[in-house]
């Protein structure tokens, strides 16, 4: 009787919201996404969700790198690189021939899943520390689950985007390194091919589908974190920035 009758708080109040399964909570993200969260507040979860964005992510590359002439892009690519000025011909030579080789084709195309992955893991622990921060109340894997599905939902979207672009976009118009990647949802359209690398860069982060995520992401805190909406959205934005501020470094330093 007393274990019923003293059981934790918390735990009590994480069992208390919709019930949802894997597929409705995949599909509700985009119509009911307050409920949504709820329902992950008390069972989090991320695994299927997780593994849809890698598998788009897999599809996009392979339909880009088998429509462009990939080893003129491999060849861009490294000549354009930090190190490209300090490469022989021959050494460039050997490069390409590394990622056009079956080696290379498996780094290009494994690396999304890595990039997936650290993503969400490293996600998910700066949600949880912010929410630490804000007096938040987040448990690992309920800020695994908001990080993951404020993705999934906009990533989604611009895959599916994505995949149409690349099926209908002659060749020599698709550029895999574009700001924002083939769906230009982002002010980086102002900003010519030639043009600066930190301005196009900062521009491309000022995203239609960055924008929904954030929007995502706060609500995703605000309702799994038991957290008000300022400190949500202060956790949400202040980490965007920070990635912004990393990317348009990055481009100013290297290109």
């Amino acid at each position: 009787m007393s274990e019923t009758n003293f059981s934790t708080p918390a735990r009590a109040a994480e069992a208390d919201g919709p019930v949802m399964s894997t597929p409705a909570t995949l599909t509700n993200i985009f119509f009911e996404p307050s409920r949504t969260f709820e329902a992950l507040r008390a069972r989090p979860r991320f695994l299927v969700a997780a593994i849809i964005i890698v598998v788009l992510a897999v599809v996009v590359t392979f339909l880009i790198f088998n429509k462009i002439d990939y080893a003129a892009f491999m060849r861009e690519q490294i000549t354009k690189g930090p190190r490209g000025d300090q490469m022989t011909p021959e050494q460039i030579d050997r490069a390409v021939g590394f990622y056009t080789g079956p080696v290379g084709k498996v780094v290009i195309y494994f690396f999304p899943i890595i990039g997936v992955a650290v993503s969400l893991a490293a996600g998910a622990g700066l949600y949880l520390l912010g929410a630490m921060l804000m007096g938040g109340r987040l448990r690992y894997k309920q800020a695994l689950s908001v990080w993951t599905y404020s993705s999934f939902a906009p990533g989604l979207l611009q895959a599916v985007a994505g995949i149409i672009v690349a099926l209908v976009t002659p060749a020599e118009d698709i550029n895999p390194t574009q700001p924002g990647g083939l769906v230009r949802a982002n002010l980086g359209v102002l900003v010519g091919p030639g043009g600066p690398k930190a301005l196009g860069a900062l521009l491309g982060s000022l995203d239609l589908f960055a924008f929904y995520g954030l929007f995502l992401a706060a609500l995703g805190l605000r309702k799994v974190g038991k957290m008000s909406s300022g400190s949500a959205w202060t956790i949400a934005v202040g980490l965007w920035l920070v990635g912004v501020i990393l990317k348009v470094g990055w481009a100013a330093l290297f290109g």
